[in-house]
C-alpha cells in the first residue's frame, strides 16, 4: 500500500499525551510533517516533539486553547508560517467531567461546550478555509453515544453535537476535495478516561466489550491514520465506533 502519509502537514489538537501523542507519534513514523498542540501543557508537547525528532521524524508544538477562536486562528496561522499548508486536521483534545446532572455546574457547561464544540467547530472553519484539495478532517466523539451511561449526559451532548457537524460538513466540504469522519473510541485506558473513576468501575467498563480489557491508544490510531490516507478517499460524513464491540 503506497504511503499517501509522507510530507503531509498533520495538525493534532490535545496532542501532549493519550492518544493525540500515540496519533503525533505514529503519523511521524509515515512521514508526515506533525504539529503537536497542547493547551498548557508546553512541556509535555516539547517531549513528544523530542522524542519524534529522535527517530528522525518532523513536528513543532504550538501551544493554543481552541476553547477560544483567536487562539485557534494563531495555532493555524503558526502552523501555515512553519509548513506553508495544512493537508490533515485530526480534532482530538477535549474534556470529560461525568457526573450527576444535579451536581453539574454553569463552569461545567462552558467548560466542556467550548473545548468539545465551539473548539472542534472553529477548528474545522480553519481547515475549510486553508485546506486545499485531498485534505482530511477526523474529529473525535465517543461511544457512549451507543449507550446510556448515567452521569455522562453533558458529555455525551457535546460529541453529539461533533457528529452533526461532522455530518452536515461533509456535502459542504466535498467540493473543495475535503473528507471529514468522526470517529467514536469506547473506554481506552488513557489518564483522561481514568479520572475520577474507581478501580471497580473501570473493570465494568473494561467488560463490556467483546475483549473485555480496555482499548489501547494503538487500538484507536490504526482507524485514524486509515481515514486520513488516500485509500479513505470515498468516506465522508461517517462516524466510526472503534471499541472492541462496546455498543
Amino acid at each position: 500500500m503506497e504511503n499517501s502519509l509522507k510530507d503531509k502537514v498533520v495538525l493534532i489538537t490535545g496532542a501532549s499525551r493519550g492518544i493525540g501523542q500515540s496519533m503525533a507519534e505514529r503519523f511521524a513514523d509515515k512521514g508526515a510533517k506533525v504539529v503537536v498542540n497542547c493547551r498548557s501543557n508546553v512541556h509535555q508537547a516539547e517531549e513528544v516533539v523530542s522524542q519524534i525528532r529522535q527517530q528522525a521524524g518532523e513536528a513543532i508544538a504550538i501551544q493554543a486553547d481552541i476553547g477560544r477562536v483567536a487562539e485557534v486562528k494563531r495555532l493555524f496561522d503558526m502552523t501555515l508560517q512553519a509548513y506553508s499548508r495544512v493537508d490533515i486536521l485530526v480534532n482530538n483534545a477535549g474534556v470529560m467531567i461525568t457526573k450527576p446532572i444535579e451536581h453539574f455546574s454553569e463552569e461545567d457547561f462552558d467548560q466542556l461546550f467550548d473545548s468539545n464544540v465551539k473548539g472542534t467547530f472553529f477548528t474545522c472553519q480553519q481547515a475549510a478555509i486553508h485546506m486545499s484539495t485531498g485534505g482530511r478532517i477526523i474529529n473525535f466523539s465517543t461511544s457512549v453515544l451507543g449507550s446510556m451511561f448515567p452521569g455522562y449526559s453533558l458529555y455525551a451532548g457535546t460529541k453529539g453535537a461533533v457528529e452533526q457537524f461532522t455530518r452536515q460538513l461533509a456535502k459542504e466540504l466535498g467540493p473543495k476535495g475535503i473528507t471529514i469522519n468522526a470517529v467514536a473510541p469506547g473506554p481506552i485506558n488513557t489518564e483522561l478516561f481514568m479520572q475520577g473513576k474507581t478501580e471497580a468501575q473501570i473493570e465494568a467498563l473494561a467488560g463490556m466489550n467483546s475483549f473485555h480489557r480496555l482499548g489501547e491508544t494503538e487500538d484507536i490510531t490504526g482507524t485514524v491514520l486509515f481515514l486520513a490516507s488516500e485509500e479513505a478517499r470515498w468516506i465522508s460524513g461517517q462516524t466510526l465506533r472503534v471499541n472492541g464491540g462496546f455498543v
